[in-house]
């Protein structure tokens, strides 16, 4: 894929949103690829706390805002899209995560065929890219709590989803080269165990710079 002069929807949490780094407008990873690859634009879709998957029960809060409603407000005029989420449906403990078979919105599995099929949809013909979460501080839940699936269950739903609508993937769970249970990877590239700062996004800007001039 020519990146220099295209326009990519980046659709995400508050990873992409930009939180950890020290300058919201120009660290956060698809900045960086757009400076990097001569993108004519990289519109930031992210809002921090929010998930793939519905909640039962949504206000007017940004974080109940799920993938799946945002995505209908992205602006259609797009070379490409990136879907970059799946930390806090883990995270939060309050999204169950379903089977494959499922198409319920309300569980992780479900919510990633209906975001799938809508974003094939809407912009057929255009590359959609997924990335999978990076490793956090705490990746397994208490198997006491009503979600206990761990992290690494949702990365493979998105993996299998994502392979079933042959949508390519981006595996930063495996690639990224950062870990938050690793002090010393967690000390110089995310510090509050989960948020890259900016080296850490620069890292994620030049695997995906690699993966989309791949694709």
């Amino acid at each position: 894929m020519e990146l220099k002069g295209k326009i990519i929807n980046f659709l995400g949490d508050s990873i992409t949103e930009g939180h950890g780094t020290s300058d919201w407008a120009t660290k956060p990873y698809h900045q960086v690829l757009r400076a990097n690859a001569g993108l004519k634009e990289a519109r930031n879709y992210g809002v921090g706390g929010t998930k793939i998957a519905r909640l039962p029960v949504i206000t007017d809060n940004p974080f109940d805002h799920d993938f799946n409603a945002r995505a209908l407000n992205m602006d259609k005029n797009a070379d490409a899209v990136v879907v970059f989420g799946g930390t806090n449906d883990y995270g939060h403990g309050t999204i169950p995560l379903g089977t494959f078979d499922s198409r319920d919105v309300h569980d992780f599995y479900g919510g990633m065929h209906t975001l799938c099929q809508y974003l094939i949809k809407e912009y057929v013909g255009k590359p959609i890219i997924f990335m999978t979460p990076i490793h956090r501080l705490t990746e397994t839940k208490d198997p006491n709590s009503e979600v206990s699936a761990p992290l690494h269950s949702f990365v493979k739903a998105i993996r299998e989803v994502c392979e079933y609508y042959s949508i390519p993937v981006l595996d930063m769970y495996k690639e990224s080269g950062m870990h938050g249970n690793m002090w010393v990877w967690c000390e110089k590239y995310m510090p509050d165990g989960l948020h890259p700062n900016d080296l850490g996004h620069e890292i994620m800007a030049n695997k995906l710079q690699k993966f989309l001039e791949n694709l």
